[in-house]
């Protein structure tokens, strides 16, 4: 059994170029408020993993894991590692720390998620992030690759059981409603009208085919890490914190699951079933089984995957609400909603919260573990006990859910 002994997040509003940030400085910020935050200290931290993309694209920086020496003496000889998986890039540092505490290398490691983005135009950062794609073999033709690549996934959905563009927009309504809440939201502060969740071309304009503006995840600069322990640590910081063992939020389950580069590939090979992107759903399965919960509603939130409208939408029938092509019910009913049956990003998401690649799966962690501790404040969703989570790489090429509960 893994432990999450608690972490922290970065202001995702922020701008680190325009503050004068490089990555490292935000990496130390970032590991310096963990540090504080769970009272721990790095000579007690005995492994490293980072989850990061694109450093060397737009920062002209990898080799990540020397940040936590570079930050703190102390980490001097610790083993670190850097792991990519596109937008999964956090959640598979997640599991390779867990692999290392579940074989008996290690009883506690530090997770790390950071992605700085900000510092580009737009444009280039669109093609920087288009590197998660099968590079020159598809999309060459788009001006913003996944806006496109994700209106291909919504063109699929229309052509196989409909889609109405009024569900997009209520998702997108949701996720940006519930940033509100949140103090670390990119989004907190902006403005929308009616208008803005409708296929309205002044208020919210067409960026690619079906993607409009308001479907579109941020490009963020942002960073979150996490403290992961085996049963015997988690157990002595529990008596240091005057906690029960009991109190702590732990890692239930996970799944992951991986799938061709390319988009067509994935759509062809499930063209005659009715699982869009059948692995998807293994997934969300695998990670419910491993944390012995028989299906979605043994769940009391979700933090999914919401790079773009049609992502969540994929995810709320892949994840069990639904059945295949049926997830505009749960839209519909409210289900999804902040205070419906089954809260789906109650953090915002990335549309409402923020997109930092390297860094959502380690986030989506980090708020599982706060809403099942009730620690998550304006966006608590009240009784929340089991949290599930779905992380998505590239066109759903990597794929990994996470259960945390206590």
């Amino acid at each position: 059994m893994v432990y999450v002994l608690g972490g922290w997040q970065s202001d995702f509003a922020r701008n680190w170029a325009r503050d004068g940030v490089e990555i490292a400085d935000a990496f130390a910020d970032t590991l310096n408020h963990g540090l504080q935050a769970t009272g721990l200290d790095p000579h007690e931290i005995e492994t490293g993993h980072v989850g990061n993309f694109v450093g060397e694209l737009f920062c002209n920086q990898g080799l990540l894991g020397g940040l936590f020496a570079q930050t703190h003496k102390g980490f001097d000889g610790m083993p670190t590692s850097r792991h990519e998986g596109a937008c999964a890039s956090g959640s598979l540092a997640i599991l390779a720390a867990m692999a290392e505490i579940e074989a008996g290398r290690y009883d506690t490691a530090c997770v790390l998620g950071i992605e700085m983005m900000r510092n580009v135009p737009g444009e280039i950062a669109a093609q920087h992030l288009g590197a998660a794609a099968w590079s020159g073999h598809e999309f060459t033709d788009a001006r913003y690759l996944w806006p496109r690549a994700f209106s291909d996934i919504g063109e699929a959905y229309q052509e196989r059981f409909g889609l109405k563009y009024e569900h997009l927009g209520r998702i997108a309504e949701i996720n940006y409603a519930n940033g509100r809440r949140n103090p670390n939201a990119q989004t907190r502060k902006w403005e929308f009208t009616a208008e803005s969740f409708m296929a309205d071309e002044e208020a919210n304009p067409v960026i690619e085919g079906l993607t409009r503006r308001q479907d579109c995840g941020q490009i963020t600069d942002g960073s979150a890490v996490v403290f992961l322990a085996s049963e015997r640590a988690a157990a002595d910081y529990a008596k240091k914190c005057g906690l029960k063992l009991e109190d702590l939020p732990r890692i239930k389950g996970w799944g992951h699951t991986g799938a061709a580069l390319s988009l067509k590939t994935k759509l062809d090979a499930s063209a005659g079933g009715g699982w869009v992107f059948p692995h998807v759903k293994k997934a969300g399965e695998d990670a419910r089984r491993r944390a012995g919960i028989a299906d979605v509603w043994g769940i009391d939130a979700v933090e999914t995957h919401d790079c773009f409208t049609t992502t969540e939408y994929m995810a709320i029938e892949h994840l069990g609400l639904t059945g295949a092509g049926e997830a505009w019910k749960a839209i519909e009913d409210g289900t999804i909603d902040f205070d419906g049956k089954l809260p789906f990003n109650p953090s915002g998401g990335l549309i409402g919260l923020g997109h930092p690649v390297g860094a959502t799966g380690v986030r989506m962690v980090l708020d599982a573990a706060r809403q099942v501790t009730g620690k998550a404040a304006d966006y608590q969703v009240e009784g929340a006990k089991n949290v599930q989570t779905l992380n998505i790489g590239g066109s759903t090429t990597t794929t990994v859910s996470f259960v945390v509960g206590t």
